[in-house]
């Protein structure tokens, strides 16, 4: 494609370049690199292998005439599914945001050449709603294809609704982000929109989660309140206009339009209105490095505590000097939030899949935490030179990864040791012995990183991700077979529990066998 260099669609083209690479190489952002054929290949391949799967899904749906547009329990699924796209949407959204307000650092060139601040600002929040409907678009354009061939030809709408849908969120996350320097500045902004975008995507999985941890009573008058909710006439019907996303997606003519001009209507507001406070939170951005402040009284050193002590306080200081970072860990934790319900839930008492889970969770959390304070350490030469133990820092390393996640779990340990004793011994048992071996795991085997990294060290250390892996699984698997075998049926895990005790064994002999030499 040739456009005249300097204009509005140049510019434009080479924001969709970026964003094609950054896609292609799996580091939005980071990577510059244009996809190589092997990697364009397995995406065409992966598509027309959609289209495939679409269409033999599709054929074999009962009843695939013209009512399935009419089907009001079609409309609410498809309705939903929107719903929970926009909320994935708005979480990619708000990080695409901030990384091209902040993180590209090439807005401040861009600005002083002859381009106007409106047309940047237009094609930055063009890219942002290209980026976030695109994945969406990927997946959901194969079923649009297949019905198309079906006879349901309205559903090649999903192309201007996705579309749509994705400027809007891209709106609104440019407007949530632009208001957050306003309110907190630039600096602050950073980090609060990257913690609102990775918990967004989280909120749909609790809400979802729910409904399942109802008492049955409550199941029943919430089913009771649905049905008269979703009924003809009622305040959820197929007549209800919460559920126009879904007759636009499925083809209708004036939702569609409606969609459409939404989207067109947010994006000239937004790019028209906000422009001019684009460049004042840009030239914030650019300022918000500051000098700390002088201490009130001069400077006071205080070395009242030991080595291990001080190397322990180190490492959370950093930690909380974080936040984004805590926030990727503590994802983990919002997935399996769940578990908690079941366990405060009166009723019935699932010990094996309590113990599975708490186990499962500690070491997880362990694994992240001993990765980042051991593997991505931002001065691991000047640790070595320190004149201290190399063996006491290392050991206040391991103890800051695993400490947290003891302390996670503490409350639900007490409960559980009082109201079943030998079963929640047990279960301290297997996460004390879970959250050790991740963090020997990490120690042996894990190769240096960045802190930046945190979401794609599976790829630069797959060895150490595996091991991880296997070892949270072996000690589920162990408590699962323990908190069984004090049960009803303890003669049939007998067996279960000698197997899954040499798991955890092995995983971590094998570890050993593969540890790195250590400086």
């Amino acid at each position: 494609m040739r456009v005249r260099p300097g204009s509005v669609g140049w510019l434009w083209w080479h924001e969709l370049r970026l964003l094609w690479f950054a896609m292609g190489s799996g580091k939005p952002g980071k990577a510059r690199r244009r996809p190589g054929l092997a990697g364009l290949a397995t995406i065409a391949v992966a598509w027309l292998a959609l289209h495939g799967v679409a269409y033999v899904a599709l054929r074999r749906l009962d009843g695939l005439g013209g009512a399935v547009e009419g089907d009001p329990r079609v409309l609410v699924a498809v309705s939903a599914l929107l719903f929970g796209c926009m909320s994935f949407m708005l979480s990619s959204a708000l990080k695409s945001c901030v990384l091209v307000l902040f993180e590209r650092g090439d807005l401040d060139l861009l600005l002083s050449s002859p381009l106007s601040s409106h047309s940047i600002f237009a094609v930055r929040l063009g890219t942002v709603a290209v980026g976030t409907a695109a994945l969406y678009l990927f997946f959901l354009t194969p079923f649009a294809h297949a019905g198309a061939l079906l006879g349901h030809a309205g559903w090649l709408a999903v192309y201007p609704v996705m579309l749509g849908m994705g400027t809007v969120v891209a709106c609104a996350a440019m407007l949530m982000t632009l208001g957050l320097v306003r309110l907190i500045g630039a600096r602050r902004t950073r980090i609060v929109a990257q913690v609102i975008g990775a918990f967004a995507g989280a909120s749909i999985f609790l809400l979802s989660q729910l409904f399942a941890h109802f008492s049955s009573s409550m199941e029943t008058r919430a089913m009771q309140a649905f049905t008269q909710a979703f009924g003809a006439n009622g305040v959820l019907g197929s007549g209800s206009p919460l559920w126009l996303p879904g007759r636009a997606l499925l083809g209708e003519p004036l939702p569609v339009l409606g969609t459409t001009l939404l989207a067109a209507a947010a994006f000239v507001f937004t790019a028209r209105c906000t422009h001019r406070f684009f460049v004042h939170g840009l030239q914030q951005a650019a300022s918000s490095g500051r000098a700390a402040r002088k201490p009130a009284g001069g400077l006071r050193f205080q070395f009242g505590h030991s080595l291990f002590t001080s190397v322990l306080i180190k490492e959370w200081r950093l930690i909380v000097r974080d936040p984004h970072l805590i926030s990727q860990v503590a994802l983990q934790l919002v997935y399996l939030l769940p578990l908690f319900f079941i366990i405060f839930r009166r009723g019935d008492f699932q010990m094996p899949a309590i113990a599975a889970g708490l186990t499962l969770l500690c070491s997880s959390i362990t694994a992240s935490l001993a990765w980042i304070v051991v593997s991505a350490e931002d001065a691991p030469d000047l640790l070595r030179l320190a004149p201290a133990p190399a063996s006491t820092v290392r050991l206040a390393k391991l103890a800051s990864a695993v400490l947290p996640s003891l302390a996670i779990v503490a409350l639900p340990l007490v409960w559980l040791v009082q109201r079943a004793p030998g079963a929640g011994l047990l279960v301290a048992f297997t996460i004390i012995g879970a959250v050790c071996s991740a963090a020997l795991i990490v120690h042996w085997c894990g190769r240096p990183g960045l802190r930046s990294d945190y979401l794609a060290r599976g790829k630069s250390d797959f060895l150490t991700s595996i091991l991880e892996m296997f070892n949270s699984l072996s000690w589920g698997a162990l408590a699962w077979s323990l908190a069984s075998l004090t049960g009803e049926r303890s003669d049939r895990f007998v067996v279960a529990v000698s197997f899954s005790a040499l798991a955890p064994l092995v995983t971590l002999v094998f570890s050993w066998c593969l540890r790195r030499p250590q400086a």
